[in-house]
Protein backbone atom coordinates (compact mmCIF):
# COMPACT_ATOMS: atom_id res chain seq x y z
CA UNK A 1 0.00 0.00 0.00
CA UNK A 2 1.02 3.06 -1.32
CA UNK A 3 1.96 6.11 1.88
CA UNK A 4 -0.07 8.76 2.71
CA UNK A 5 0.63 12.16 3.15
CA UNK A 6 0.87 13.04 6.59
CA UNK A 7 -1.82 15.05 6.54
CA UNK A 8 -4.42 12.52 5.25
CA UNK A 9 -3.13 9.67 7.96
CA UNK A 10 -5.33 8.04 9.96
CA UNK A 11 -4.97 9.07 13.55
CA UNK A 12 -4.90 5.60 15.24
CA UNK A 13 -5.60 6.00 19.61
CA UNK A 14 -4.86 3.66 21.94
CA UNK A 15 -7.25 3.45 24.87
CA UNK A 16 -5.90 2.47 28.74
CA UNK A 17 -3.30 4.96 29.88
CA UNK A 18 -3.71 6.90 26.15
CA UNK A 19 -7.54 8.22 25.64
CA UNK A 20 -8.54 6.85 29.27
CA UNK A 21 -6.23 8.06 32.31
CA UNK A 22 -7.13 4.72 33.69
CA UNK A 23 -6.84 1.15 32.49
CA UNK A 24 -10.17 -0.46 32.02
CA UNK A 25 -9.25 -3.84 32.29
CA UNK A 26 -8.58 -3.09 36.28
CA UNK A 27 -11.69 -0.69 36.19
CA UNK A 28 -13.97 -3.63 35.33
CA UNK A 29 -12.23 -5.83 37.75
CA UNK A 30 -12.99 -3.11 40.56
CA UNK A 31 -16.95 -2.53 39.13
CA UNK A 32 -17.31 -6.58 39.30
CA UNK A 33 -15.91 -6.84 42.50
CA UNK A 34 -18.43 -4.21 43.92
CA UNK A 35 -21.37 -5.93 41.49
CA UNK A 36 -20.73 -9.30 41.42
CA UNK A 37 -17.61 -10.24 43.47
CA UNK A 38 -17.54 -14.07 43.82
CA UNK A 39 -18.07 -14.16 39.73
CA UNK A 40 -15.28 -11.74 39.82
CA UNK A 41 -12.85 -13.69 41.64
CA UNK A 42 -13.18 -17.16 40.23
CA UNK A 43 -13.35 -15.13 36.73
CA UNK A 44 -9.89 -13.88 37.24
CA UNK A 45 -8.63 -17.24 39.28
CA UNK A 46 -9.76 -19.58 35.44
CA UNK A 47 -8.81 -16.90 33.40
CA UNK A 48 -5.34 -15.15 34.68
CA UNK A 49 -3.33 -16.58 31.84
CA UNK A 50 -5.06 -15.95 29.06
CA UNK A 51 -6.19 -11.89 29.24
CA UNK A 52 -8.03 -11.91 26.04
CA UNK A 53 -10.09 -14.32 27.55
CA UNK A 54 -10.16 -12.55 31.13
CA UNK A 55 -11.32 -9.57 29.36
CA UNK A 56 -13.58 -10.89 27.55
CA UNK A 57 -15.67 -12.60 30.22
CA UNK A 58 -15.52 -9.90 32.54
CA UNK A 59 -16.77 -7.25 30.06
CA UNK A 60 -19.44 -10.17 28.94
CA UNK A 61 -20.50 -10.01 32.83
CA UNK A 62 -19.31 -5.97 34.41
CA UNK A 63 -18.61 -3.08 32.82
CA UNK A 64 -17.18 -0.18 34.19
CA UNK A 65 -19.27 3.46 33.68
CA UNK A 66 -18.20 4.02 30.44
CA UNK A 67 -19.75 7.63 30.22
CA UNK A 68 -17.40 8.77 33.34
CA UNK A 69 -13.94 7.37 32.59
CA UNK A 70 -11.57 10.01 33.07
CA UNK A 71 -10.17 10.94 29.33
CA UNK A 72 -7.36 12.66 29.02
CA UNK A 73 -7.74 16.62 27.61
CA UNK A 74 -4.57 16.50 25.58
CA UNK A 75 -5.32 12.83 23.58
CA UNK A 76 -9.01 15.05 22.88
CA UNK A 77 -7.21 17.81 21.50
CA UNK A 78 -5.29 15.79 19.16
CA UNK A 79 -8.76 13.98 17.68
CA UNK A 80 -10.36 17.35 17.87
CA UNK A 81 -7.51 18.58 15.43
CA UNK A 82 -7.52 15.10 13.52
CA UNK A 83 -10.86 15.42 13.31
CA UNK A 84 -10.95 19.13 11.84
CA UNK A 85 -8.17 17.97 9.18
CA UNK A 86 -10.75 15.22 7.58
CA UNK A 87 -8.52 12.66 8.70
CA UNK A 88 -10.39 9.15 10.35
CA UNK A 89 -9.52 8.50 13.59
CA UNK A 90 -10.02 4.98 14.73
CA UNK A 91 -9.27 3.63 18.40
CA UNK A 92 -6.96 0.06 18.60
CA UNK A 93 -7.03 -1.03 22.32
CA UNK A 94 -6.41 -3.96 24.17
CA UNK A 95 -9.42 -4.01 25.69
CA UNK A 96 -12.17 -5.85 24.94
CA UNK A 97 -13.91 -5.07 21.71
CA UNK A 98 -17.03 -4.35 23.75
CA UNK A 99 -15.60 -1.49 25.62
CA UNK A 100 -13.74 -0.23 22.85
CA UNK A 101 -17.26 0.91 20.65
CA UNK A 102 -18.60 1.87 24.08
CA UNK A 103 -15.90 4.76 23.99
CA UNK A 104 -15.80 5.24 20.64
CA UNK A 105 -19.99 5.48 21.06
CA UNK A 106 -19.31 8.06 24.05
CA UNK A 107 -17.12 10.11 21.71
CA UNK A 108 -19.06 9.90 18.81
CA UNK A 109 -15.86 8.33 16.97
CA UNK A 110 -18.00 6.97 13.96
CA UNK A 111 -16.21 3.54 11.48
CA UNK A 112 -15.08 0.32 12.55
CA UNK A 113 -12.27 0.11 15.52
CA UNK A 114 -10.25 -2.47 16.72
CA UNK A 115 -10.42 -4.51 20.22
CA UNK A 116 -9.32 -7.73 21.78
CA UNK A 117 -11.84 -10.47 20.77
CA UNK A 118 -11.44 -13.44 23.88
CA UNK A 119 -9.09 -15.23 21.48
CA UNK A 120 -6.68 -12.50 20.11
CA UNK A 121 -4.91 -9.83 23.01
CA UNK A 122 -4.82 -6.63 20.60
CA UNK A 123 -1.51 -5.16 21.99
CA UNK A 124 2.16 -5.62 20.95
CA UNK A 125 2.98 -6.96 18.07
CA UNK A 126 -0.62 -8.48 17.55
CA UNK A 127 -2.07 -4.69 17.43
CA UNK A 128 1.17 -3.86 15.13
CA UNK A 129 0.17 -6.68 12.63
CA UNK A 130 -3.27 -5.63 12.84
CA UNK A 131 -3.06 -2.18 12.13
CA UNK A 132 -0.54 -2.87 9.16
CA UNK A 133 -3.17 -5.37 7.58
CA UNK A 134 -5.86 -2.26 7.70
CA UNK A 135 -3.95 0.41 6.62
CA UNK A 136 -0.28 -0.61 5.56
CA UNK A 137 2.69 -0.29 6.51
CA UNK A 138 3.81 3.40 7.48
CA UNK A 139 0.08 4.09 6.53
CA UNK A 140 -1.15 5.81 10.14
CA UNK A 141 0.11 7.76 12.99
CA UNK A 142 -0.58 6.14 16.44
CA UNK A 143 -1.09 7.54 19.89
CA UNK A 144 0.31 5.15 22.64
CA UNK A 145 1.71 5.09 26.47
CA UNK A 146 3.56 1.97 27.05
CA UNK A 147 6.53 -0.28 26.19
CA UNK A 148 3.87 -2.38 24.29
CA UNK A 149 3.10 0.23 22.15
CA UNK A 150 6.70 0.02 20.43
CA UNK A 151 6.09 -2.58 17.96
CA UNK A 152 3.60 -0.22 16.80
CA UNK A 153 5.29 2.90 16.43
CA UNK A 154 7.72 0.96 14.19
CA UNK A 155 5.03 -0.47 11.98
CA UNK A 156 3.86 3.58 11.94
CA UNK A 157 7.18 4.13 9.92
CA UNK A 158 9.41 6.55 9.72
CA UNK A 159 7.62 9.79 8.29
CA UNK A 160 7.59 12.76 11.07
CA UNK A 161 4.85 12.96 13.33
CA UNK A 162 3.93 9.10 13.22
CA UNK A 163 4.43 8.47 16.53
CA UNK A 164 2.69 10.21 19.74
CA UNK A 165 3.88 9.17 22.68
CA UNK A 166 1.61 9.86 25.99
CA UNK A 167 2.81 10.89 29.66
CA UNK A 168 5.25 8.90 29.04
CA UNK A 169 7.90 8.34 32.39
CA UNK A 170 11.47 8.64 31.97
CA UNK A 171 12.72 5.17 31.21
CA UNK A 172 9.60 4.57 28.29
CA UNK A 173 11.51 8.36 26.89
CA UNK A 174 14.94 6.91 26.96
CA UNK A 175 13.44 3.81 24.98
CA UNK A 176 11.84 5.89 22.38
CA UNK A 177 14.45 7.89 21.73
CA UNK A 178 16.81 4.69 20.98
CA UNK A 179 14.44 3.81 18.31
CA UNK A 180 15.39 6.96 16.32
CA UNK A 181 12.06 7.71 15.25
CA UNK A 182 11.80 11.09 13.58
CA UNK A 183 9.68 13.94 15.11
CA UNK A 184 8.12 12.23 17.77
CA UNK A 185 5.25 14.14 19.71
CA UNK A 186 5.22 13.83 23.59
CA UNK A 187 2.77 15.35 25.38
CA UNK A 188 1.17 14.40 28.69
CA UNK A 189 2.73 14.05 32.53
CA UNK A 190 3.24 10.78 33.94
CA UNK A 191 1.67 10.10 36.73
CA UNK A 192 2.93 11.67 40.28
CA UNK A 193 4.62 10.10 43.12
CA UNK A 194 2.30 12.50 45.24
CA UNK A 195 -1.14 11.55 44.15
CA UNK A 196 -0.56 7.77 45.60
CA UNK A 197 0.87 9.62 48.98
CA UNK A 198 -3.19 11.47 48.54
CA UNK A 199 -4.87 8.24 47.99
CA UNK A 200 -3.62 6.93 51.57
CA UNK A 201 -5.33 10.11 52.43
CA UNK A 202 -2.91 11.10 55.57
CA UNK A 203 -4.95 13.95 56.72
CA UNK A 204 -7.07 11.19 58.15
CA UNK A 205 -4.21 9.54 60.36
CA UNK A 206 -5.81 11.84 62.88
CA UNK A 207 -8.37 9.83 63.36
CA UNK A 208 -5.65 7.29 65.15
CA UNK A 209 -5.21 9.67 67.70
CA UNK A 210 -8.39 7.92 69.20
CA UNK A 211 -5.87 4.81 70.72
CA UNK A 212 -5.01 7.29 72.88
CA UNK A 213 -8.00 8.10 74.55
CA UNK A 214 -7.71 4.90 77.14
CA UNK A 215 -4.30 6.19 78.38
CA UNK A 216 -6.05 9.54 79.09
CA UNK A 217 -9.03 7.73 80.94
CA UNK A 218 -6.43 5.14 82.91
CA UNK A 219 -4.32 8.51 83.49
CA UNK A 220 -1.37 6.30 82.99
CA UNK A 221 1.02 8.57 81.60
CA UNK A 222 4.28 6.66 81.10
CA UNK A 223 7.21 6.26 79.00
CA UNK A 224 6.60 2.78 77.93
CA UNK A 225 2.80 2.86 77.40
CA UNK A 226 2.96 5.88 75.23
CA UNK A 227 5.80 4.25 72.67
CA UNK A 228 3.73 1.30 72.51
CA UNK A 229 0.55 2.97 71.41
CA UNK A 230 2.34 4.81 69.08
CA UNK A 231 3.06 1.93 67.58
CA UNK A 232 -0.56 1.05 67.41
CA UNK A 233 -1.32 4.34 65.69
CA UNK A 234 1.27 3.59 62.71
CA UNK A 235 -0.51 0.40 62.17
CA UNK A 236 -3.94 1.74 62.29
CA UNK A 237 -2.45 4.47 60.05
CA UNK A 238 -1.53 1.61 57.76
CA UNK A 239 -4.21 -0.03 57.99
CA UNK A 240 -6.85 2.55 57.41
CA UNK A 241 -4.42 3.58 54.69
CA UNK A 242 -4.55 0.59 52.58
CA UNK A 243 -8.53 -0.07 53.08
CA UNK A 244 -8.74 3.68 51.88
CA UNK A 245 -7.17 2.50 48.73
CA UNK A 246 -9.46 -0.34 48.56
CA UNK A 247 -12.55 1.55 48.98
CA UNK A 248 -11.67 4.37 46.23
CA UNK A 249 -11.21 1.48 44.01
CA UNK A 250 -14.44 -0.10 44.52
CA UNK A 251 -16.02 3.40 44.59
CA UNK A 252 -14.95 4.79 41.31
CA UNK A 253 -18.19 5.09 39.44
CA UNK A 254 -19.99 6.50 42.77
CA UNK A 255 -17.23 9.20 43.38
CA UNK A 256 -16.82 10.14 39.29
CA UNK A 257 -20.70 11.40 40.15
CA UNK A 258 -19.57 13.52 43.24
CA UNK A 259 -18.66 17.38 42.90
CA UNK A 260 -15.50 16.72 45.31
CA UNK A 261 -14.64 12.96 45.01
CA UNK A 262 -14.36 13.23 41.41
CA UNK A 263 -11.38 14.97 42.13
CA UNK A 264 -9.89 11.68 44.13
CA UNK A 265 -6.59 10.18 42.28
CA UNK A 266 -8.38 7.22 41.33
CA UNK A 267 -11.20 8.41 40.13
CA UNK A 268 -9.56 11.72 38.28
CA UNK A 269 -6.66 9.18 36.77
CA UNK A 270 -4.23 10.74 38.43
CA UNK A 271 -3.03 7.91 39.90
CA UNK A 272 -2.59 4.29 38.53
CA UNK A 273 -4.96 1.82 39.63
CA UNK A 274 -2.33 -0.75 39.54
CA UNK A 275 0.29 0.76 41.68
CA UNK A 276 -2.80 1.69 44.08
CA UNK A 277 -3.24 -2.02 44.09
CA UNK A 278 0.04 -2.78 44.49
CA UNK A 279 0.26 -0.13 47.66
CA UNK A 280 -2.51 -0.92 49.35
CA UNK A 281 -1.55 -4.65 49.52
CA UNK A 282 2.05 -3.58 51.21
CA UNK A 283 0.28 -1.18 53.99
CA UNK A 284 -1.65 -4.05 55.35
CA UNK A 285 1.14 -6.36 55.38
CA UNK A 286 3.00 -3.23 57.34
CA UNK A 287 0.47 -2.94 59.63
CA UNK A 288 -0.09 -6.80 60.43
CA UNK A 289 3.54 -6.79 61.48
CA UNK A 290 3.76 -4.32 63.15
CA UNK A 291 0.26 -5.65 65.14
CA UNK A 292 2.12 -8.91 65.69
CA UNK A 293 5.10 -6.95 66.91
CA UNK A 294 2.69 -5.54 70.00
CA UNK A 295 1.01 -9.12 70.88
CA UNK A 296 -1.47 -11.19 68.91
CA UNK A 297 -4.48 -9.58 70.37
CA UNK A 298 -3.19 -6.87 68.45
CA UNK A 299 -2.76 -8.78 65.93
CA UNK A 300 -6.17 -10.38 65.64
CA UNK A 301 -7.68 -6.68 66.57
CA UNK A 302 -6.12 -5.37 63.34
CA UNK A 303 -7.17 -8.25 61.38
CA UNK A 304 -10.76 -7.91 62.41
CA UNK A 305 -10.15 -4.19 61.61
CA UNK A 306 -9.47 -4.48 57.71
CA UNK A 307 -11.82 -7.70 57.61
CA UNK A 308 -14.75 -5.23 58.62
CA UNK A 309 -13.55 -2.49 56.48
CA UNK A 310 -13.55 -4.85 53.53
CA UNK A 311 -16.51 -5.87 54.42
CA UNK A 312 -17.95 -2.09 54.48
CA UNK A 313 -15.98 -1.47 51.34
CA UNK A 314 -17.77 -4.19 49.30
CA UNK A 315 -21.20 -4.53 50.45
CA UNK A 316 -22.11 -2.90 53.98
CA UNK A 317 -21.97 0.81 53.11
CA UNK A 318 -24.70 0.53 50.76
CA UNK A 319 -27.09 -0.62 53.39
CA UNK A 320 -28.83 1.67 54.91
CA UNK A 321 -28.77 2.51 59.01
CA UNK A 322 -26.42 -0.35 58.99
CA UNK A 323 -23.53 1.84 57.76
CA UNK A 324 -23.87 4.43 60.25
CA UNK A 325 -23.70 1.18 62.96
CA UNK A 326 -20.95 0.09 61.03
CA UNK A 327 -19.05 3.74 61.11
CA UNK A 328 -19.65 3.32 64.84
CA UNK A 329 -18.01 0.16 65.51
CA UNK A 330 -14.69 0.86 63.45
CA UNK A 331 -14.37 3.89 65.22
CA UNK A 332 -14.78 2.50 68.13
CA UNK A 333 -12.15 -0.76 67.48
CA UNK A 334 -9.88 2.06 67.44
CA UNK A 335 -9.89 2.82 71.12
CA UNK A 336 -9.89 -0.73 71.92
CA UNK A 337 -6.79 -1.16 69.96
CA UNK A 338 -5.30 1.33 71.93
CA UNK A 339 -6.36 -0.44 75.22
CA UNK A 340 -4.63 -3.39 73.58
CA UNK A 341 -1.82 -1.78 72.87
CA UNK A 342 -1.16 -0.18 75.99
CA UNK A 343 -1.55 -3.18 77.72
CA UNK A 344 -4.61 -1.23 79.41
CA UNK A 345 -7.90 -2.02 81.14
CA UNK A 346 -10.97 -1.37 78.92
CA UNK A 347 -13.45 0.71 80.85
CA UNK A 348 -16.84 -0.78 80.59
CA UNK A 349 -17.91 2.96 80.86
CA UNK A 350 -15.56 4.31 78.41
CA UNK A 351 -16.93 1.76 75.12
CA UNK A 352 -20.39 2.70 76.34
CA UNK A 353 -19.49 6.21 76.14
CA UNK A 354 -17.80 6.39 72.56
CA UNK A 355 -20.11 4.13 70.66
CA UNK A 356 -23.28 6.22 70.59
CA UNK A 357 -20.62 9.38 70.17
CA UNK A 358 -19.49 8.03 66.92
CA UNK A 359 -22.63 6.99 65.74
CA UNK A 360 -23.91 10.53 65.93
CA UNK A 361 -20.68 11.52 64.03
CA UNK A 362 -21.45 8.68 61.49
CA UNK A 363 -25.33 10.23 60.89
CA UNK A 364 -23.26 13.54 60.05
CA UNK A 365 -21.15 11.90 57.95
CA UNK A 366 -24.38 11.05 55.62
CA UNK A 367 -26.31 14.01 56.95
CA UNK A 368 -23.63 16.27 54.71
CA UNK A 369 -23.55 14.09 52.33
CA UNK A 370 -27.03 14.15 51.63
CA UNK A 371 -27.40 18.00 51.69
CA UNK A 372 -24.58 18.35 49.14
CA UNK A 373 -26.62 15.87 46.61
CA UNK A 374 -28.54 16.78 43.85
CA UNK A 375 -32.21 17.30 44.54
CA UNK A 376 -34.27 14.89 44.71
CA UNK A 377 -30.99 12.51 44.49
CA UNK A 378 -30.00 9.14 46.23
CA UNK A 379 -26.61 9.10 47.20
CA UNK A 380 -24.19 7.44 44.80
CA UNK A 381 -23.51 3.98 46.45
CA UNK A 382 -25.36 4.46 49.25
CA UNK A 383 -27.99 3.52 50.50
CA UNK A 384 -30.16 6.96 51.48
CA UNK A 385 -32.23 9.18 49.61
CA UNK A 386 -33.16 12.86 50.68
CA UNK A 387 -36.33 11.97 52.53
CA UNK A 388 -33.48 9.96 55.07
CA UNK A 389 -32.60 12.94 56.63
CA UNK A 390 -34.89 13.34 58.96
CA UNK A 391 -34.13 10.05 60.56
CA UNK A 392 -30.60 11.07 59.99
CA UNK A 393 -30.86 13.60 62.59
CA UNK A 394 -33.04 11.94 65.15
CA UNK A 395 -30.80 8.71 65.34
CA UNK A 396 -27.85 11.44 65.92
CA UNK A 397 -30.13 12.95 68.45
CA UNK A 398 -31.02 10.04 70.48
CA UNK A 399 -26.99 8.84 70.14
CA UNK A 400 -26.11 12.19 71.83
CA UNK A 401 -28.60 11.87 74.09
CA UNK A 402 -27.59 8.79 75.28
CA UNK A 403 -23.70 9.36 75.50
CA UNK A 404 -24.23 12.46 77.79
CA UNK A 405 -26.46 10.50 80.34
CA UNK A 406 -23.35 7.25 80.16
CA UNK A 407 -21.23 10.05 81.04
CA UNK A 408 -23.08 11.77 83.29
CA UNK A 409 -24.05 8.37 85.40
CA UNK A 410 -20.10 7.45 84.99
CA UNK A 411 -19.48 10.59 86.90
CA UNK A 412 -21.39 8.90 89.94
CA UNK A 413 -19.20 5.62 89.85
CA UNK A 414 -17.05 4.32 92.06
CA UNK A 415 -14.05 4.47 88.97
CA UNK A 416 -14.65 8.05 88.56
CA UNK A 417 -14.64 8.99 92.71
CA UNK A 418 -11.19 6.70 92.52
CA UNK A 419 -9.51 8.92 89.49
CA UNK A 420 -11.01 12.28 90.07
CA UNK A 421 -10.57 14.56 93.10
CA UNK A 422 -13.13 17.00 92.09
CA UNK A 423 -16.12 14.94 90.15
CA UNK A 424 -18.02 17.93 90.01
CA UNK A 425 -15.54 19.78 87.55
CA UNK A 426 -16.55 16.09 85.50
CA UNK A 427 -20.17 16.46 85.60
CA UNK A 428 -19.70 20.26 84.31
CA UNK A 429 -17.56 18.88 81.51
CA UNK A 430 -20.61 16.53 80.82
CA UNK A 431 -22.81 19.65 79.73
CA UNK A 432 -20.10 20.04 76.31
CA UNK A 433 -20.83 16.78 74.81
CA UNK A 434 -24.74 17.84 73.88
CA UNK A 435 -23.49 21.05 73.41
CA UNK A 436 -20.07 19.91 70.61
CA UNK A 437 -22.32 16.97 69.22
CA UNK A 438 -25.30 19.17 68.59
CA UNK A 439 -23.48 22.02 66.93
CA UNK A 440 -21.47 19.40 64.87
CA UNK A 441 -25.48 17.76 64.27
CA UNK A 442 -26.77 21.02 62.85
CA UNK A 443 -23.36 21.90 60.56
CA UNK A 444 -24.39 18.43 58.93
CA UNK A 445 -27.70 19.22 58.28
CA UNK A 446 -27.13 22.40 56.73
CA UNK A 447 -24.24 20.49 54.66
CA UNK A 448 -21.69 23.21 56.15
CA UNK A 449 -18.92 20.69 56.90
CA UNK A 450 -16.16 18.38 55.70
CA UNK A 451 -17.23 15.16 54.29
CA UNK A 452 -15.77 13.76 57.41
CA UNK A 453 -16.66 14.99 60.77
CA UNK A 454 -13.83 13.75 62.67
CA UNK A 455 -11.16 15.67 60.31
CA UNK A 456 -13.82 18.45 60.72
CA UNK A 457 -13.73 18.48 64.07
CA UNK A 458 -10.30 18.87 64.75
CA UNK A 459 -9.85 21.50 62.46
CA UNK A 460 -13.08 23.75 63.75
CA UNK A 461 -12.13 26.13 65.80
CA UNK A 462 -15.27 26.35 67.74
CA UNK A 463 -15.72 23.10 68.02
CA UNK A 464 -11.92 23.26 69.42
CA UNK A 465 -12.14 25.40 71.66
CA UNK A 466 -15.44 23.51 73.42
CA UNK A 467 -13.75 20.44 73.55
CA UNK A 468 -10.35 22.05 74.90
CA UNK A 469 -12.53 24.08 77.74
CA UNK A 470 -13.88 19.95 78.14
CA UNK A 471 -10.54 18.69 78.39
CA UNK A 472 -9.47 21.46 80.81
CA UNK A 473 -12.26 20.50 83.55
CA UNK A 474 -11.73 16.63 83.05
CA UNK A 475 -7.99 17.30 83.65
CA UNK A 476 -8.72 19.83 86.60
CA UNK A 477 -11.23 16.83 87.97
CA UNK A 478 -8.12 14.50 87.87
CA UNK A 479 -6.39 17.20 89.85
CA UNK A 480 -3.70 17.27 87.26
CA UNK A 481 -4.04 21.33 87.36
Amino acid sequence: MQAQPESSLPLVVDLDGTLLATDSLYESFWAGLGQAPVFTLLCVLRNISNPSRLKSALAARVQPDIENLPLRQEVLDQIAQAQQAGRMVVLASGADQRIVDAVAQRLGLAGVHLGSDGTTNLTGAAKAAALVARFGAGGFAYMGDSRADIPVWQAAGQAAGQAIVVAPGKKLRRRIKALALPDVTFIGAPPSALALLRAMRPHQWVKNLLLFLPMLAAHQFDLATFGAILLGVASFCAAASSIYIVNDLLDLSADRQHAQKRFRPFASGAAKIVHGMALSVALGAVSLLVAAWLGWGMFGLVLLYMALSLAYSLRLKRLRWLDVFMLATLYTLRVVAGTLAGQLVLSGWLANFIFPVFLALGCVKRLTELAGAPPGKALAGRGYAPEDRADLRNIAIAATLAATVIFGLYTFSNIASALYIAPWLLRLAALIIPIWLARMILRGWQGRMNHDPIVFALTDAPGVALLLFGAVLVLSAAGLF
